[in-house]
């Protein structure tokens, strides 16, 4: 067997198909069969089955396949070695993250002035789309609420920020006259909120059981700069974060009880990155980051 092969086992047993891991590897299907007709010579039992149509992993194939993340470290540490003997510079470290932590995180990145070179990118995915992108970047700023689902193991997690969710509501708004919301406060009015499958859409369906009623959804926005103008301007009431958006002068942000609305802001990336020096040191500068959004 050989690193190639190990690769392609694992991709397999994770995205669940020849043809998806063809994709994501950015070969065709037929090269993927063949590294795992080559992997299978040396193996004693089979690796792979067939279920209707589809290729999947034995128990066996799936026992490799996780070593094979084991295999892909040590050939990581062992490359980063030989680079930093023969004094090689680390290289770019790409970054992506969803809009209101890339604008929470990215300049202090930038004037840390410890951090390696980055390459810095905008993704604003479904939750369940966070952990892919770790085959296209070095690291992912993701987020997930409170009682959402957690991380899969195929990625390593850096938590950054633990962060609630206020409401917003206009600072002219008799709401804005009070300490702290309750479900009930906030039930009547129109509501500004992200597409169905985003992370805060949750909180929102939570919000309206507590209250005893749906919301009443107007309008839908991903981008919380124009949630500030949309509240600001009278269009209704929004989650906020309290520490990564920039605040807008016209709106007045208020604690939500009853309610949980906290969401997690973390560092995802494959377990073999943390090998590279210059990755470990932008996971360092970007909790230092989340240290300072926090205070």
């Amino acid at each position: 067997m050989d690193e190639r092969q190990l690769r392609v086992l694992r991709e397999v047993g994770e995205l669940g198909s020849v043809t998806a891991a063809a994709e994501a590897l950015l070969v065709t299907p037929s090269a993927i069969s063949q590294q795992l007709r080559l992997l299978q010579r040396s193996m004693p039992v089979p690796l792979t089955e067939r279920v209707g149509r589809r290729v999947v992993l034995t128990a066996a194939g799936r026992a490799l396949a996780g070593a094979a993340a084991e295999v892909e470290t040590a050939l990581a540490r062992a490359r980063q070695t030989v680079d930093d003997f023969v004094e090689q510079p680390d290289g770019v470290v790409s970054v992506a993250a969803f809009h209101s932590a890339a604008a929470a995180f990215f300049p202090r990145l930038l004037a840390s002035g410890a951090a390696p070179k980055v390459s810095l990118h905008d993704e604003d995915v479904a939750q369940h789309e966070f952990p892919p992108l770790t085959r296209e970047y070095d690291v992912v700023l993701a987020h997930r609420l409170n009682h959402g689902a957690a991380w899969p193991r195929t990625v390593a997690v850096t938590p950054l920020l633990h962060e609630p969710l206020d409401v917003a509501v206009p600072a002219d708004h008799p709401l804005a006259a009070k300490q702290s919301l309750s479900p009930r406060d906030v039930a009547g009015e129109p509501w500004i909120t992200v597409h169905d499958g985003f992370p805060l859409m949750s909180t929102i369906e939570a919000i309206g059981a507590a209250a005893g009623r749906r919301l009443d959804l107007v309008h839908r926005v991903n981008e919380f700069t124009v949630v500030g103008e949309l509240v600001a301007a009278g269009a209704g009431l929004a989650l906020f974060p309290r520490w990564t958006a920039q605040r807008h002068p016209g709106v007045a942000l208020r604690p939500l009880r009853n309610v949980h609305t906290r969401r997690h802001i973390d560092a995802l990336h494959r377990p073999e990155q943390s090998a590279r020096r210059a990755v470990r040191t932008v996971l360092t500068e970007l909790r230092r980051a989340g240290q300072t959004l926090q205070a």
